[in-house]
């Protein structure tokens, strides 16, 4: 028998609505690896062809994303915790597989590569651990004169558009997008530009997964023609602006600006430090209701 085999390549697709469609255009463009030698151009060997989004994929992806809102949103915080730490459970069972991808996308070494992917995974177990717990430092029983109860809880925002952090190919994305979905919100994510791999592979885990189709969708291609759609878009609540330049986010911001979306302005992030709660909250909406006490 001869040692030599056909290789076989990996079909990276989007991730919309729990499925896994090519872009609606048919469109594609090169992923390379990077690479950190001295003096390097920074691109080495061709390592995928991406799918590059349109917008139609685009509103597709919002369209998913709201139909899942009512069921993510409505569902308890400790459910999902649970669905959140399975996913980290996912992504451990294939911690060689990101970290291959990852060294790749970035040019780092094997170790840490495998650093990056770990600390991901413990970030995603950090926020499933928030699930039912940020009601208790976003919420409050307020004093008011008279025999009411007066009570403030969070509420999600709704359809939450993502551009992930460009440079962190997914420790950065898990970073800013675990805290949009565990406290109930859905999203739509556009990938890193240069290097989108690990982010179409998280689809995979996604969407074998417990989470309901639509809640994460996953959109690969050029961030300056997807993003000024999503920010545009009617039907999204809030943007998170972490992967745009300063140009493209100031453009951004005033699209944003004609439905009054919540916006999160990018800013220097070290992906490796401890992420706090200011992500956690950005996206939350507090709701007041007052109660009679009944006596």
């Amino acid at each position: 028998m001869s040692d030599h085999r056909l290789n076989v390549l990996k079909t990276y697709k989007l991730f919309v609505g729990g499925r896994f469609p090519r872009s609606e255009s048919g469109r594609v463009y090169e992923v390379t690896a990077a690479t950190s030698a001295p003096g390097a151009a920074g691109q080495g060997d061709w390592l995928a062809n991406a799918p590059l989004s349109s917008r139609k994929d685009a509103r597709d992806a919002v369209t998913a994303a709201r139909k899942a809102f009512g069921g993510w949103s409505g569902a308890t915080a400790y459910n999902r915790g649970q669905v959140l730490y399975r996913i980290a459970e996912m992504l451990e069972g294939r911690r060689e597989q990101f970290a291959a991808e990852v060294a790749a996308a970035e040019g780092l070494s094997g170790a840490r590569a495998a650093a990056q992917v770990d600390a991901a995974v413990d970030r995603w177990v950090w926020y499933a651990g928030w699930s039912d717990k940020v009601a208790q430092i976003a919420g409050s029983a307020n004093p008011v004169a008279g025999p009411y109860f007066n009570l403030s809880t969070p509420e999600p925002t709704g359809v939450v558009a993502v551009l992930a952090p460009q440079e962190s190919s997914f420790l950065g994305l898990v970073s800013v997008l675990a805290p949009v979905v565990v406290t109930g919100n859905t999203a739509v994510v556009a990938t890193s530009e240069k290097a989108p791999l690990p982010a179409l592979s998280l689809g995979e885990v996604l969407a074998t997964s417990d989470l309901p189709g639509g809640v994460v969708n996953l959109l690969s291609g050029r961030t300056a023609e997807i993003a000024p759609t999503l920010a545009a878009h009617q039907d999204v609540n809030a943007i998170d602006l972490a992967g745009a330049d300063g140009a493209l986010a100031a453009d951004l911001e005033t699209a944003a600006a004609d439905n009054l979306k919540r916006v999160l302005r990018p800013q220097p992030v070290d992906w490796s430090a401890d992420p706090g709660t200011d992500r956690l909250l950005a996206f939350l909406e507090t709701k007041t209701v007052w109660h009679p006490m009944g006596v």
